[in-house]
């Protein structure tokens, strides 16, 4: 179905249209239809699917611009999607005078108060910093008529569940609230039976946790040996974007600190860096003025970047839903994407149920070790090296080496 088919405002299908977007997604078709007729919403979904635009188009249409007040709140668990729910929200929104921001810990909350009281329709927040202004009454939340909770298994999973609670019940007066997750476990379903009234559900999961338009690719190496496999395969594929996803922020450090010697337009993120850093450094992955970003797990939930073709474990994801996270960065809107996956001997064991469970059919750089004769490359041994091939058959391109 096309977005032209909604008989949406022209002002509206206008801006839709300059951002690209002409057929809907599969949880855009779905939901835009329950979203409007205003009925309470808890869908299930995979990372990158388009859920921002799916709730932000009818939310928009819902939000009467002559009224100063939030009409609209949309609760999410991190500052980075905070900001890439008003980016998107704007950019739908820009030829109307509906004004959306976006209110999160380590920012200035006199200048969130002063905006605050200015002119906002529709709010979008971190539950921690929505709370304080709550109880500093600066947010009045009397004329809000749909509730967004945005990536909620992450809220409940970083223990925001009380938070959200709170929230909800502050909100009196009759109201649409619309849950979107990519997984459903015992404390979603009791959420979802707290706050939202006889839902309509929608699931495009279909047990099928991993993207089809991802392909998975394993490496067996040595530690020692896995940096001289990682430039070497950005030197062979066809990268537009890469993430490289590492288990904790030193390590993070010191891979940055070792590549950058070597490569340009990379940069790093994580929870230790600023939120004045950590933004600034969001905008230039968004505006693609970084080609590759080093990150830890914060960038791993929920943050649409685009342009990202290749997502590359560094580390050995903690779980099978850590894997799917990460590697769900690319791929997104139906775009084809690929995930390199690095393994030492340790993770031998726990490989066959991490591609069981995802349902994942993995394909192997150089020797298979499940099949029992593998060894990892950069071992010495008499057997050729044999090189990467570049991503669908393209001439590859280089990294920027220095």
């Amino acid at each position: 179905m096309k977005f032209s088919e909604l008989h949406l405002p022209p002002q509206i299908l206008e801006s839709i249209v300059q951002m690209g977007y002409d057929e809907m997604t599969p949880i855009q078709a779905a939901s835009y239809p329950v979203i409007a007729a205003g009925h309470d919403l808890c869908s299930l979904a995979e990372t990158g699917s388009g859920k921002t635009a799916a709730c932000a188009i009818p939310l928009i249409q819902k939000v009467d611009p002559t009224l100063n007040a939030i009409q609209a709140l949309v609760i999410v668990p991190t500052r980075e999607l905070c900001l890439q729910y008003v980016d998107e929200i704007h950019k739908i929104a820009v030829q109307t005078d509906i004004v959306p921001f976006a209110v999160y810990g380590g920012f200035s909350k006199s200048i969130q108060v002063a905006k605050l009281n200015h002119r906002v329709h529709i709010l979008v927040a971190t539950p921690g910093r929505l709370i304080d202004l709550m109880y500093d009454g600066a947010v009045n939340l009397s004329q809000v008529k749909c509730v967004i909770l945005d990536e909620a298994d992450e809220l409940l999973k970083i223990g925001f569940l009380e938070d959200v609670e709170f929230i909800m019940s502050c909100i009196l007066q009759e109201h649409q609230t619309l849950l979107f997750a990519a997984t459903m476990d015992s404390d979603i379903k009791k959420l979802v039976d707290k706050t939202l009234n006889n839902p309509q559900h929608i699931s495009l999961i279909d047990d099928r946790p991993s993207p089809e338009s991802i392909e998975h690719y394993f490496e067996y190496v040595t530690p020692k040996n896995k940096e001289t496999e990682l430039m070497r395969y950005l030197e062979e594929e066809d990268i537009v974007q890469a993430i490289i996803f590492c288990n904790a922020r030193h390590k993070v450090d010191a891979l940055y600190r070792s590549m950058k010697k070597n490569i340009r337009n990379i940069e790093y993120i994580h929870a230790g860096l600023s939120q004045e850093k950590r933004s600034s450094i969001y905008r230039q992955y968004r505006n693609n003025k970084v080609r590759y970003l080093i990150a830890t797990d914060v960038a791993g939930r929920g943050l649409d970047f685009s342009n990202v073709s290749h997502v590359i474990n560094w580390d050995f994801p903690g779980d099978g839903e850590q894997y799917t996270h990460r590697t769900g960065r690319s791929g997104r809107m139906g775009r084809k994407g690929k995930a390199l996956t690095f393994i030492t001997k340790r993770e031998l064991s726990t490989l066959r149920s991490l591609t069981r469970h995802q349902k994942i059919t993995p394909l192997w750089i150089g020797q298979n070790p499940l099949q029992g004769d593998g060894e990892p490359r950069g071992e010495k041994s008499g057997k050729k090296r044999r090189s990467y091939r570049p991503s669908r058959g393209r001439k590859a391109k280089s990294p920027s080496l220095v």
